[in-house]
């Protein structure tokens, strides 16, 4: 694994109107859209002030949304994995 990943901590997140920011513990920030995750881009500005950073800094979790991100996915570039159900499956 990449020294840089395993050493990748969160410190600080933000949002603005289209990204979620990561400020990591050695200085470095990352931003990544928020359509790579559905539950966040539909998210109120309330509910996504509502997280966690969880495991010293390698995960981030919203509770309320159910929706738990790592920090190794988001250097990676790994998208939301949530098989969501359309309405035609519910049928």
């Amino acid at each position: 694994m990449i020294s840089s990943m395993i050493e990748a901590k969160a410190n600080k997140i933000w949002f603005d109107k289209d990204n979620l920011w990561v400020l990591f513990f050695d200085g470095r920030t990352l931003s990544v859209p928020l359509v790579f995750f559905p539950r966040l881009l539909h998210a109120t500005k309330e509910q996504r002030t509502q997280f966690s950073i969880s495991g010293g800094g390698k995960g981030l979790h919203w509770d309320e949304l159910d929706e738990y991100i790592s920090v190794e996915g988001l250097l990676l570039g790994i998208p939301d994995q949530t098989k969501r159900k359309t309405n035609k499956e519910f049928s």
